[in-house]
């Protein structure tokens, strides 16, 4: 289904994000992204508490604000700003040109060069056209519409709270706090967006593994079948992990470096006629997120093999992931992901079937393969409330997911082939 210019209000699916990233969902939950290509104890039993936000304990002593700015993640994903007054993004690709038949020679094929002929096709099929023969660029133009759109809200009591704090400066340190908070809580739906593109890019790839060749990497796969064994994930990860991660830099640096090359691998062309959508992606624009957990036993060996000024700078171009969908189920993701109808492609997405993946160890894509449409962030403060005194403030949020199946991807995984059932006696 198309994406509608409507907007999509977001808000349950970014809570839902948010639940599994801070793990207060125990399970990891099916994310359906394909409509938006998202220890303390209380202790007032004895003091009570204000009458306002009912959660303050009436003073005792010195009060500490428990509350550090949070920094979204995911901060790799590109942003793009196409503004509040346009929804839609039009990219123009150019599909493959092909070589032609020489006309400066008499050739096994045709006859160009002889007495009587003007320079032009003589209609016969013996001579190839002239020099106003026409070849125009034949272009792919898509179009990345729609917008995701959320709101936040926080209420500010003008003097009902004073009470609480024994001087301004506590009462100072108190408010900051909670706008503290409020950003905080900002950001997680911002890294939530994010995080949802990052799982339909990843789902995605995989569900249109047979329209992108080359763009799913399964290393347990892989391993085994250069090796002639038939170790498990897990066997892997950790009996011969020395082994797997000496295989795993060797295969990751040569897909970058394939990348680089003009071909048809690595993504997805629509179709038009015998026409091909040939792609590179250079170093400078290729993006890395890698699994970090199960790096760590060896991220003294595979780092600094991959990350190098010459290629990928590890600063700019990398990010390490400790989840990617669930924290309490890290490597794993569970996503229906909107990928395109590739039957139809002026449809431009559609629902896949889901994508169940237990081990996903990290994605390379072109930057433009991937990227987060800013269109819109502002706040409003309401006035004074005569009556009550308090002032609310309202921040709107707007933005798309830009998802190009046409740029290169690859991601890298691991699968174990099915366990056979025994057969019956």
């Amino acid at each position: 289904m198309a994406r509608s210019l409507t907007p999509k209000d977001c808000y349950a699916l970014m809570n839902l994000i948010v639940k599994e990233a801070i793990g207060a969902d125990s399970t990891i939950q099916v994310v359906d992204s394909s409509s938006f290509v998202s220890a303390g104890e209380t202790l007032l039993a004895t003091a009570g508490t204000e009458n306002v936000l009912n959660a303050i304990s009436l003073v005792i002593g010195r009060t500490l604000m428990a509350v550090r700015p949070y920094n979204a993640k995911l901060g790799i994903v590109n942003t793009l700003n196409t503004g509040l007054y346009s929804d839609r993004l039009r990219k123009i690709s150019f599909y493959d040109g092909e070589a032609q038949a020489s006309g400066a020679w008499n050739t096994d094929l045709y006859t160009n060069l002889y007495q009587g002929y003007d320079g032009e096709s003589d209609n016969s099929g013996n001579s190839v056209g002239g020099q106003y023969e026409q070849n125009l660029s034949v272009p792919l133009e898509m179009n990345f519409a729609g917008s995701s759109v959320w709101d936040f809200n926080i209420t500010i009591p003008s003097v009902q709270l004073q009470t609480a704090f024994r001087s301004e400066s506590e009462f100072s340190a108190f408010m900051s706090g909670m706008l503290t908070k409020h950003a905080n809580d900002i950001e997680k739906t911002k890294e939530a967006f994010n995080r949802m593109a990052v799982l339909n890019k990843i789902a995605g790839t995989y569900a249109m593994n047979a329209s992108m060749p080359g763009s799913v990497v399964d290393l347990t796969k892989g391993f085994n079948d250069r090796y002639g064994t038939a170790y498990r994930s897990q066997d892997l990860l950790t009996t011969y992990s020395k082994e797997f991660w000496s295989y795993f830099v060797e295969d990751f640096k040569l897909t970058s470096k394939k990348l680089t090359e003009d071909t048809t691998n690595f993504h997805w062309t629509p179709t038009h006629g015998s026409l091909t959508l040939s792609r590179h992606t250079p170093y400078s624009k290729q993006k890395v997120l890698l699994y970090e957990p199960y790096l760590l036993q060896a991220k003294t060996q595979v780092l600094p093999e991959i990350f190098n000024p010459e290629y990928l700078d590890i600063k700019t171009q990398y990010e390490g992931v400790l989840y990617w969908q669930n924290w309490n189920d890290p490597s794993a993701i569970k996503v229906v992901p909107a990928i395109p109808d590739v039957s139809d492609p002026s449809e431009q997405t559609k629902p896949s079937d889901p994508v169940d993946l237990p081990i996903v160890l990290g994605m390379i894509w072109d930057e433009d393969g991937l990227m987060t449409d800013f269109q819109y962030e502002g706040s409003t403060t309401t006035p004074e409330h005569a009556r009550k005194r308090y002032r609310n403030v309202w921040l709107h949020l707007k933005k798309n997911v830009i998802m190009d199946n046409t740029e290169n991807t690859v991601i890298f995984i691991m699968q174990d082939p099915p366990t056979e059932e025994p057969s019956e006696p």
